[in-house]
């Protein structure tokens, strides 16, 4: 029985873990998710920690994920899962080699942001899905995000749970012994909670005032049909934005809504490529002129004679037409990439639903619409630190993020997904667009507020002022090696661990 006391906290603490990511709002499970594997880790052999990792890992991404394999079955599903539970396997090692090092609450938390890091980058580009500041977008840890983004919130949320498992292992020790609590040195731990609290009573780096407002518009068009046919019926999901745009215009030349000085369509809300198809143009041209305001439409372009597509984010301005685009940067392997294609072709046969990869662009300049610069981080990028913090730097004053979820269904990806975006909101302190296809739009102040938002699977049109920013934060300016920072610290706190388990074996050989 005592030896699956571990087992079973660990399985436990990584479907807590699960509970406390959106749709959820009970962020503050991730304290007890966590401590349910840190416990048992102190003092632990590396073994144990391996499974012990494993163990919760596994039971947090399973649920986590199951959007994965929400059209093309559970194979891919399973075997993403299986990969990323090699990396909490591996923290899970390496929390017990850091356990018993003095400071250990800091290192337990270096070592987390360090394996973070890691899976946010390997293989294939990575995959930063279930980081823990993720989940924390309902919680008082928000404000963190301005000061050291998502690395930060991470490492505040470890500092918590090793604080809370050290006061579970004393007071069980205490009435095993039938004695009064002894917290001794470890007390002082609970004292780093006071981080986040100090941030939240006003610590954080201030926001810098609006240099100027604008509205912005969000247009939902919704589309025919779940899944990987999304778009099978032609220019279906071009119709439908189509319509809902000419009732915007409508609805503004009634005056039952502002006219917005900005239009996002989500991406591929065009299924036609306007850039090759004049009549597609000349359509879309037309209710970006009703409206009269600069539209960003997300589309696939096929440029002949490239060896694949582009998912690009075109800047239409009215009367005008084409003035600019930006060009996917981050594309999601397995889907607009394919890995092992010859390999797995003799899997599956959806491999070469794709035939091509697509282009990935370079440049992380805003789009310069005339009221003003605005970054475009499309879907899948909203995963990456630098990703959205590159186009930050490169002068947005506003972001938009088109997306595209009706591929993955009715799940809790999408409420995900625009978790993520009120955590880039803040951490670069930016009003924030989110424009999906199908569900879920927002509009997002900087400080993460979501002002309107759309259901799932429906049309809707959003219209709010936000303001236009060209402050720097802190994670903005500093972002990269504040991660680089902890991480580099977890990775001298396991190797200093492994040189002191080292000399004892090495003192008993030679007496």
């Amino acid at each position: 029985m005592r030896r699956l006391v571990g087992p079973v906290c660990a399985a436990s603490g990584g479907l807590f873990l699960y509970l406390s990511f959106p749709p959820r709002t009970s962020w503050w499970l991730a304290l007890p998710a966590l401590a349910l594997l840190i416990g048992p880790l102190y003092g632990a052999r590396v073994r144990s920690g391996l499974l012990l990792g494993g163990i919760f890992g596994a039971t947090f991404l399973l649920p986590l994920l199951e959007w994965t394999g929400s059209f093309v079955g559970a194979g891919p599903w399973l075997a993403l899962v299986g990969l990323q539970t090699v990396f909490f396997a591996a923290a899970g090692a390496a929390l017990t080699l850091v356990s018993r090092l003095p400071g250990a609450w800091l290192w337990t938390a270096t070592v987390w942001v360090a394996v973070e890091a890691v899976r946010a980058r390997i293989p294939f580009g990575g995959f930063g899905w279930g980081r823990l500041a993720f989940g924390q977008a309902d919680g008082p840890l928000l404000p963190l995000a301005a000061l050291g983004g998502a690395p930060l919130m991470s490492a505040s949320v470890v500092i918590g749970a090793t604080a809370l498992a050290a006061a579970a292992r004393c007071t069980m020790a205490a009435v095993r012994d039938r004695r009064l609590p002894d917290l001794g040195l470890r007390w002082p731990a609970f004292l780093v909670v006071l981080i986040p609290i100090a941030a939240v009573l006003g610590f954080a780096h201030p926001p810098a005032p609006a240099s100027d407002t604008v509205t912005v518009a969000v247009v939902q068009g919704n589309v025919p049909r779940l899944g990987l046919d999304f778009a099978a019926q032609r220019r279906a999901v071009l119709d439908n934005h189509l319509a809902q745009t000419r009732l915007l215009a409508d609805k503004a030349d009634r005056g039952e809504t502002p006219r917005p000085d900005l239009m996002i369509w989500p991406e591929n809300a065009s299924d036609l490529d306007p850039v090759h198809d004049p009549a597609v143009a000349a359509e879309i041209q037309s209710v970006v002129d009703a409206v009269g305001s600069p539209t960003v439409v997300g589309t696939v372009v096929r440029d002949p004679g490239a060896s694949g597509p582009r998912n690009v984010a075109l800047l239409i301005e009215p009367g005008v037409g084409i003035v600019d685009d930006y060009d996917k940067r981050r594309l999601q392997p397995f889907g607009e990439t394919m890995p092992l294609r010859e390999l797995l072709r003799a899997l599956t046969p959806l491999v070469d639903r794709a035939p091509a990869d697509f282009l990935p662009g370079t440049d992380p300049a805003p789009l310069e619409t005339s009221v003003g610069p605005v970054g475009v981080v499309t879907c899948y990028e909203v995963l990456f630190d630098d990703a959205v913090r590159d186009t930050v730097r490169a002068g947005a004053e506003i972001l938009a993020v088109p997306s595209n979820n009706a591929t993955f269904g009715i799940s809790d990806m999408t409420h995900q997904a625009l978790a993520m975006s009120r955590v880039r909101a803040v951490e670069h302190d930016r009003a924030t667009a989110v424009a999906a296809t199908s569900g879920i739009s927002a509009l997002i102040a900087p400080d993460g507020t979501v002002i309107a938002r759309t259901g799932s699977f429906e049309p809707g049109l959003l219209v709010a002022e936000l303001p236009l920013k060209t402050g720097t934060t802190a994670a903005t300016a500093l972002g990269g090696p504040i991660e680089l920072t902890l991480t580099g610290l977890g990775a001298t706190a396991v190797l200093g661990s492994l040189v002191l388990r080292s000399r004892p074996a090495r003192q008993e050989k030679s007496s």
